[in-house]
């Protein structure tokens, strides 16, 4: 088949997928969502501080630390200027909360690496919340660009207390390699409900990895889609809910273009009472991608009576002219066969344990390739360990498909 610039148009225009509604800029077209929603289904929507209602989204309690090597361009664009740049992704905001953020955000912070610029060092982006009660929710945009043929690495750390409801905006440019790690490390009150839309440009690598441990409500919508063939997409994740804590990850890959990859892996831990997670993976794949070759998987790990875990993979395809598609999806307790080999070898019950979570994410971390992160995501995931008393853990159980 030969793609040219107007049946790729039409093979756009003509599919839709039902997980992923259509967007708009306009605030009216998106209804005060009910919880009944498909899209809304699952997130606890009284507990979103009003921001997919009318909540203000003027706040400023946050600040904001950028540490950038030589040669990549920051900047906090207003009115034209940040005009310019802002949906140079194909954003267009696909519920109420993303396209109230659009209007609301009172600048753009740009991030920039040039053509053919190999950034040696990440590049770290940190927002520490500062917010009280009676502040106001936040609403923020960023634009990341890597131009043709560059690499690089960049970090977003979000930190502190605050509501906050942001756009991320990210363009790979044809050739590039990009990775981005979004780490969320909130205080135990905070709020955020974040989405990310990524084009990846032709013959383009990008990686982008998802790390939440913090607040109250956390909700991620990222979406992918191909300005051109040959394009790759990895999106890992990895997250670990408490007490009452609710983390929600929603992925969309839009394979609009042939001879595409993609390859989704998200893991996640819950523990404590009402601790509750879901993770929703769609693929689309359009009767334009032929040749694509895609794969999500998500896999949660109970540690606690009363926590609950949701987990919705999902396939859609157009066309059978494919190198392969598949997912997988497992929620369960630990893994009796894993304890009994570590047991009988002398590891006392506790440890055990404790080992196979650690054993559960040490592959996936160490997928993130950025030393910088490892020593402090292994910290991480013992501190929420601590927050249980190993000894109280449910006993082994087999883990369900």
């Amino acid at each position: 088949m030969t793609v040219t610039a107007d049946n790729l148009a039409a093979a756009l225009e003509r599919v839709e997928s039902h997980l992923h509604p259509v967007g708009s800029f306009e605030l009216a077209d998106h209804t005060v969502p009910t919880g009944r929603e498909e899209i809304w289904r699952f997130t606890p929507i009284k507990r979103l501080r009003g921001l997919h209602d009318s909540a203000p989204l003027g706040g400023s309690a946050y600040d904001a630390v950028i540490d950038a090597p030589s040669g990549v361009l920051v900047d906090r664009l207003h009115g034209t200027a940040a005009d310019a740049v802002r949906g140079t992704s194909g954003f267009i905001p696909i519920d109420r909360i993303s396209a109230r953020a659009w209007e609301a955000a009172k600048r753009t912070l740009s991030v920039r690496i040039p053509t053919e610029l190999v950034a040696d060092e990440p590049i770290f982006v940190t927002l520490k919340g500062t917010a009280t009660d009676e502040d106001e929710a936040t609403a923020t945009h960023v634009v990341l660009t890597a131009e043709p043929f560059s690499k690089a690495t960049v970090v977003f750390r979000f930190e502190g207390s605050m509501t906050l409801a942001d756009n991320v905006e990210i363009v790979v440019g044809d050739g590039a390699q990009l990775t981005v790690v979004s780490i969320d490390d909130w205080a135990d009150d905070a709020v955020h409900v974040g989405h990310r839309h990524i084009k990846v440009g032709r013959d383009a690598t990008f990686k982008h990895v998802d790390v939440t441990f913090g607040g109250d409500v956390v909700r991620h919508d990222t979406t992918a889609e191909y300005a051109g063939p040959g394009g790759s997409v990895e999106m890992l994740g990895l997250y670990f809910a408490d007490a009452g804590q609710y983390i929600e990850h929603r992925l969309f890959v839009d394979h609009t273009a042939p001879n595409t990859k993609s390859h989704v892996v998200y893991k996640g831990a819950l523990q404590g009472e009402g601790a509750h997670t879901v993770w929703i993976g769609n693929v689309l794949i359009r009767k334009v991608a032929e040749g694509i070759e895609t794969y999500e998987e998500n896999r949660n790990l109970v540690l606690t009576d009363g926590c609950r875990a949701d987990s919705v993979p999902n396939l859609e395809i157009e066309t059978g002219e494919i190198e392969g598609a598949g997912h997988a999806s497992a929620t369960g307790r630990f893994d009796d066969e894993q304890l009994f080999y570590l047991r009988s070898r002398g590891i006392d019950e506790k440890e055990a344990r404790r080992l196979v979570v650690h054993g559960f994410f040490n592959d996936l971390i160490r997928k993130i390739d950025v030393p910088e992160l490892e020593e402090s995501l292994f910290a991480t995931v013992e501190a929420e360990l601590a927050k249980t008393v190993l000894a109280e853990l449910v006993e082994p159980a087999e883990a369900s498909a």
